[in-house]
């Protein structure tokens, strides 16, 4: 009897193992920042032309840089204190980065990136006439969009910025009929999260300075969730929207918009074997969904098939609990690298890689099976072109140019890069180099061998 009862006993506790939920799956930490305590908000990325990969991170009393480059030696570059605020949000255009907040008379930070690693430059604290602060910001070719806060009236719709000059925004047209929490732009055409009636609007931005309605949906069968922000599928045949609120839990939706007259919706999404846990932010990287899934930390799905999503990785940043609580993770984003990065609320910057890669052109170890030096494209060039190369282990790379003569033209960088595939975007203006004939030489020394190739090229202006 007690035999039968201990294998009873045995078989619950395997049960029990089996079906919880690991922390992650088909993920590793690279490393976690938490230098700043709490308060933590949103974050965003930046590559340089270099190829080295930045983190930016919200935090309460300003904004982090993080160079997450080098997999073993991810560290702070610098930081910009801003108006305290536990919602801070970013995005960039060129070498700038564009930060705002909810904190009063907050107004939009522009800071220069051009001299990472080593410092960045708070350039501007920009605003017009009855703006201070804003809640989110969204970024589409040279305009930024302003949501929330005051950014359009005191409804807190969207305004369109500007900033083909990045260093002097100019201030166009807004939309101010309903409050605005974030938005996303495709095609000159702003799809807003309302967050309050739960609607998402769609809005014609052709012309920046009267922005036309054009319809809205609700973004959620039930009328009681409200719409917190949205991506589209690569070919902008379905828009993915979450959904922020704890009663319903808030769930990923998939809406086929195809048609804007008879936009339709295919299915909701919670977290494999996750029920109670609130999605906050989603991102679309070609056939994925990366997800930031508050206490459920960072979600990555398989979109290829919209009607069945299949969750692929995750990684919890919020092991606690998987509770309806707004804590956990609020923003991710994804490298060209392939490496993730996530904040969360009270643990601060998650670096993470998945196991396998996500998209098929992305700087995978498993894709960089030699030393590689491709040819430059476009070539001839003025005066930008793109260098590519690959690395089969860890290695001290440096990568610079010749002129005929051999004299060197540019150091275009000189760093340690992780194994992978690699494409450098660069712009011999940056150089002040004229016309003529270059030589472009990789070197890569990984502590046993040393590769080095090179080849030419031709700047035509």
């Amino acid at each position: 009897m007690n035999k039968y009862f201990l294998s009873i006993a045995m078989l619950f506790m395997f049960y029990g193992i089996t079906s919880a939920q690991l922390p992650n799956q088909n993920t590793y930490l690279l490393r976690q920042l938490d230098s700043y305590g709490s308060g933590y908000s949103a974050l965003w990325g930046y590559t340089a032309p270099n190829g080295r990969e930045y983190a930016i991170l919200g935090c309460r009393d300003g904004t982090s840089f993080v160079d997450i480059t080098d997999s073993a030696n991810i560290r702070e570059c610098d930081f910009v204190t801003g108006v305290q605020s536990g919602w801070r949000e970013m995005k960039t255009y060129s070498h700038y980065a564009y930060v705002v907040s909810e904190g009063t008379n907050s107004r939009l930070q522009i800071i220069d990136l051009q001299y990472l690693p080593d410092s960045v430059s708070l350039v501007n604290t920009w605003s017009y006439s009855g703006y201070t602060k804003t809640h989110s910001i969204q970024q589409y070719n040279h305009y930024l969009y302003l949501n929330g806060g005051n950014a359009a009236t005191s409804v807190g719709g969207v305004a369109v910025i500007d900033v083909i000059d990045p260093v002097a925004p100019v201030k166009l047209g807004q939309w101010a009929t309903e409050y605005v929490h974030d938005c996303r732009v495709k095609d000159d055409t702003i799809w807003a999260a309302n967050i309050y009636s739960g609607k998402i609007s769609i809005i014609n931005a052709t012309n920046k300075n009267n922005l036309e309605f054009v319809r809205s949906f609700q973004e959620y069968p039930q009328n009681t969730v409200s719409a917190h922000n949205c991506d589209f599928s690569p070919e902008g045949k379905y828009l993915y929207a979450t959904n922020e609120i704890s009663s319903p839990v808030g769930k990923l939706s998939i809406w086929d918009i195809t048609d804007r007259a008879n936009i339709t919706f295919v299915r909701n999404w919670q977290p494999t074997g996750i029920t109670t846990s609130i999605v906050h932010n989603v991102e679309i990287y070609g056939n994925f969904a990366v997800i930031a899934h508050y206490t459920a930390g960072i979600r990555i799905l398989n979109i290829s098939d919209p009607s069945n999503p299949t969750e692929v990785a995750w990684y919890d940043t919020y092991t606690s609990s998987n509770s309806s609580s707004f804590s956990g993770c609020w923003g991710v984003y994804k490298f060209p690298s392939g490496k993730i990065v996530g904040s969360d609320i009270s643990g601060g910057l998650f670096v993470i890689k998945t196991n396998f890669p996500l998209t098929s052109n992305e700087n995978e170890n498993q894709n960089a099976e030699s030393f590689t030096l491709s040819q430059n494209y476009p070539n001839p060039f003025n005066p930008v072109t793109n260098i590519k190369f690959s690395i089969k282990e860890n290695s001290n790379v440096t990568l610079k140019v010749y002129d005929i003569n051999g004299k060197q033209a540019a150091d275009v960088f000189s760093d340690r890069r992780d194994a992978g595939n690699y494409e450098v975007l660069f712009d011999a203006a940056n150089y002040g180099l004229s016309s003529g004939t270059y030589f472009y030489t990789l070197t890569a020394n990984n502590g046993k061998q040393n590769f080095q190739e090179t080849k030419k090229m031709l700047l035509i202006k």
